[in-house]
Formats: structure tokens, C-alpha cells, sequence
């Protein structure tokens, strides 16, 4: 029990900038009216609503995967989901049209595990594709790690794309705390110290507090001010009160079918399609990555109550929208809870009780840093990393669609990009070497479907959407 409960707080401190960067991604985003979520004049005044809503939905939702499922896997507003709510979505309807989209894309996601469909193409997806994606998950969340943290940056200008720190060295005490945290969880991992993870998220947190208490480096952005070796979401310190009433002022603004008139039934179905795709391959990539970290797979790969995993997940879709905070979708970050002893639904329970009592506790929530928390991102990817020899590399019908998977997610900081792209050339070599009588049907419409997926915008422009 205390390996679970371990886990599933450490789970939360690893999701927990989820309350913090949502607000800020869908705060300060004006719908096609001029409107802001959660209201306000667009000043910043909507964010703890936006919070106080995020916090919410993650927590019911957590800790109903957690009972029904008994899964340790825990639901937040979905990264990259949130974004293409907020700019490619809202600001062509009401903010309220843009949630009732997102309601009824968690509502087809349901009907479609209730039949049986989302489960048979898992089913259908080859075992080593299925260890491709997990691998590609983890190098994708220690990417996330290190662009956090600030250790990887972009550059700018020139034709490289990214480099280490600020003109290629370590600078500022935020990236030297992350280097700390990263060196201290490891340290504490390859000693097999109990709860390494969170220690080292507790000791990098009070070490951040103390640097900021004394150098005073404050934020990366302060307003139209940039500060390159600043903190990158969270200044750490001292809160200056503990409790704070949340505000809901985002829950239940929806309209269910009012993006059908704004935008036309065409444009309304192709953005629902989009976010479909997008929460529909995530999840069974990222429920496999925790199984498998987890060694809670069963011989075909899959999870036990597999159904009941998907089943919370497409109603957490649903949540997200009637919560006006975007979809919600299952979280890698839940790897860090495994990696720390979590393999039951308590964790899960743990880590939604977390995020519920961060409504009224925002203040401490936002004492922990990234840099803090996403060492234990890059240990956890190391972790995931190491399944990568169970791929048959000389077989090339498998080898080079398990590549694509890998590289892709985080060169294209999308893991359905990795997966759309590995299923898209496993069907194409198979035809090319004449073999698609092996070709299960459901990889043969996945791949259909992602072709689809990966030509959204030309087909749009061609329909006038």
C-alpha cells in the first residue's frame, strides 16, 4: 500500500503543471467573438478558473480510472489537444461552440469502445509496433523533460533547430537546479533507495526555493519582458497563503451543436475527426507504455480491463469539454508513479484526491517548479528506453515503421504523429513486398485513416472548410 500511495503522489507532483500551464494556454486565447474562457477582459483575471476547473475534471477523472479500472493511470487536460482547441478550433466560434466539439468527440470515442472497435484495432496493431510506440513515448517525455527544464532550447536562428541551454552552454540557476534534481534521481535510482523520485523532487524543490530566495531570478516571461535563464512556469517560493477558494466558472459552458452553424456541418465534422484521431491513438500508446513499465501486459500486450481503461478514458474526453478545459486524456507522466512502485488503482485514487484538494490548496501546487519535477521524466524515459531490444531490427518489415514510431514523437513532439507514421509504412511495405493478405482489415483502415489524418489541412482547403 505504500509503494501505491508513494506513486500516486508522485504521479501528481510530475502532472501537477498541468494546473498551471492549461490557464495559460487557454486563458489568454480570444474566441471568434473577442470572448475569453472562464471570462475577464483577457488580463489574466480567467486563470484561476480555468485552474480551479482543470484541477477538477483531472481529479474526478483520475480517481474514477483508479476504482473502475484499477489502473495506475491518471487524466489531465491533454497537451497539444488544448492548443489546437485554443487556436485552431475556438477562434472560429465561441469558445462555448469549441467545448460542445469537444464533448461530442468524447461521446463518439465512447460509442466506439462500448462496440468493441477501439479495443479490436489494438488488437489488430503487430507486438513490436506496440513496443516501438512505448519507446517512442519515452524518449518523448524525457524530451519534454529537458525542454522543461530548459536544458534544450531552441536556437532561434540558423539551421539548427535546437541546442543545449542558451548559445549552446548550461546557463542560469533554473537549468543547474534541473541538472542537480536529474543527478540526485539518479544517483538515488541506481542505489535502489525506496521513493527516489520523490525525494528528489522534494530536495530539488527546497534547493529552487533558496536559490530564488537569494539570487531573485524570476520568471522566463513577465509580461513583454524575456528573461532566457529565468524559471520556465513556476517561480518557486514560499506561498503567501495556503488555502484559496476555487472559482468554476468554466464548468458547463458548452454548447453541444452550436459549432455546426458557425462553421458548417463539413468544417464542424472535419475538427471533431481531428481531435479524434489525435485522443484515440494516444491513449493505447500510453496505457501500453505504463503497462509495460509496469509488467502488468498480458501475452497479447494488453493491459488487464483493458475495456474499462478505455471506457473512463473516452468519458474523460467528454469531462474535459462539459468542464470547458479542453479534452482530458490519460497521461505518461504516470510513469513516474510506476516507476516509483505503482501498479494498482489506488495510486490512481492517490494522485485524483491530489489534484481535487489543488483547487483549494493552489498556492502549494505552485511552489514546485518544472525544473524540479521533470528530472524524474528523463529517468522514467531511460526506463521505456530499454525495451527497445525486444524490436527485431533485422527484420526490416518491422524495423523501419518502428523507427519512424520512435524518432517521430519527438522530433514532431506529437506521439499520434509517431504512431500515424509507423502505421502508415507498415501497411506500404507490406504491399510493396506483396504480402497484404498478412495485413490485419483494422491496420489497413488505420492506416487509411491516418493518411486522412496527416492530409486534414489540403482536404480542407479543397472543400472550403
Amino acid at each position: 500500500m505504500a509503494r501505491e500511495v508513494r506513486g500516486g503522489i508522485v504521479t501528481f507532483f510530475t502532472m501537477a503543471y498541468i494546473v498551471v500551464l492549461n490557464p495559460l494556454i487557454l486563458g489568454f486565447a480570444a474566441d471568434k467573438s473577442g470572448a475569453f474562457l472562464g471570462g475577464g477582459p483577457g488580463d489574466g483575471s480567467n486563470i484561476p478558473a480555468i485552474a480551479a476547473g482543470t484541477a477538477l475534471v483531472a481529479g474526478v477523472m483520475t480517481i474514477l480510472m483508479g476504482v473502475v479500472a484499477n489502473y495506475p493511470l491518471a487524466l489531465a487536460t491533454g497537451l497539444g489537444l488544448n492548443a489546437f482547441v485554443a487556436l485552431s478550433i475556438a477562434s472560429q466560434m465561441t469558445w462555448a461552440d469549441a467545448m460542445g466539439l469537444v464533448v461530442l468527440e468524447g461521446v463518439i470515442i465512447l460509442v466506439l469502445v462500448l462496440t468493441g472497435f477501439r479495443t479490436a484495432v489494438f488488437h489488430a496493431v503487430p507486438a513490436q509496433l506496440k513496443v516501438a510506440i512505448s519507446v517512442g513515448i519515452g524518449l518523448f517525455i524525457a524530451l519534454i523533460g529537458f525542454v522543461d527544464a530548459g536544458f534544450v532550447r531552441r536556437t532561434g536562428t540558423g539551421p539548427v533547430p535546437v541546442q543545449l541551454g542558451t548559445d549552446g552552454f548550461i546557463n542560469g540557476w533554473p537549468t543547474f537546479v534541473f541538472v542537480l534534481g536529474l543527478v540526485l534521481v539518479v544517483a538515488l535510482w541506481v542505489k535502489k533507495v525506496k521513493g527516489a523520485i520523490l525525494i528528489a523532487i522534494v530536495v530539488t524543490t527546497v534547493l529552487a526555493i533558496i536559490v530564488e530566495a537569494i539570487a531573485k531570478i524570476g520568471p522566463q516571461v513577465a509580461g513583454d519582458k524575456v528573461n532566457p535563464v529565468g524559471w520556465n512556469l513556476v517561480v518557486p517560493g514560499l506561498p503567501d497563503k495556503i488555502i484559496d477558494t476555487p472559482k468554476l466558472d468554466t464548468v458547463g459552458h458548452f454548447s453541444l451543436f452550436g459549432s455546426f452553424s458557425s462553421v458548417g456541418v463539413v468544417a464542424a465534422i472535419l475538427l471533431i475527426f481531428t481531435l479524434m484521431l489525435a485522443d484515440f491513438f494516444d491513449t493505447m500508446g500510453t496505457m501500453t507504455a505504463i503497462g509495460h513499465e509496469a509488467d502488468l501486459l498480458d501475452a497479447d500486450g494488453l493491459p488487464p480491463r483493458t475495456e474499462s481503461i478505455l471506457v473512463v478514458d473516452s468519458i474523460a474526453a467528454a469531462a474535459g469539454g462539459l468542464g470547458g478545459v479542453s479534452s482530458n486524456t490519460s497521461y505518461i507522466e504516470s510513469a513516474s508513479g510506476v516507476g516509483e512502485g505503482a501498479r494498482t488503482g489506488l495510486a490512481s485514487v492517490v494522485t485524483g484526491v491530489l489534484f481535487l484538494l489543488s483547487m483549494v490548496f493552489a498556492p502549494l501546487v505552485k511552489v514546485i517548479p518544472s525544473e524540479a519535477a521533470v528530472p524524474a521524466l528523463v529517468l522514467v524515459g531511460f526506463l521505456m528506453m530499454q525495451q527497445v531490444k525486444e524490436i527485431d531490427w533485422d527484420d526490416l518489415e518491422i524495423a523501419i515503421p518502428a523507427f519512424l514510431t520512435i524518432v517521430l514523437m519527438p522530433f514532431t513532439y506529437s506521439i499520434t504523429v509517431g504512431i500515424g507514421a509507423g502505421f502508415v509504412t507498415y501497411v506500404l511495405i507490406k504491399i510493396v513486398r506483396g504480402k497484404t493478405s498478412s495485413v490485419h482489415p483494422l491496420m489497413w483502415v488505420c492506416a487509411a485513416l491516418f493518411v486522412l489524418y496527416f492530409a486534414i489541412d489540403p482536404i480542407k482547403a479543397l472543400l472550403g472548410a
